[in-house]
């Protein structure tokens, strides 16, 4: 019995994330390889997942508010002065 697929329309069943940008990148494969582990050892999920969070909580912590930022800067400076 064959299937008639002369319907049928390529790409992914569910819809692509709006919020979410193809892109290619290369990385360093103990990066990768690192990811894989976690996931692997947390029983399951998405490593790519993993390294957007990474990402998410590197830009949290190195891009805040420019106020703190100055605020910090100062503080370390005016500590070094004393």
């Amino acid at each position: 019995m064959s299937k008639d697929f002369s319907h049928a329309k390529r790409g992914s069943v569910i819809p692509q994330d709006p919020n979410k940008a193809r892109i290619t990148i290369r990385l360093d494969a103990d990066i990768v390889n690192h990811f894989k582990t976690l996931v692997n050892n947390a029983g399951g999920g998405n490593y790519q997942t993993l390294i957007n969070e990474a990402l998410r909580e590197h830009i949290k912590k190195h891009d805040g508010p420019l106020e703190v930022t100055l605020r910090k800067i100062i503080r370390d400076e005016l500590q070094k002065a004393s």
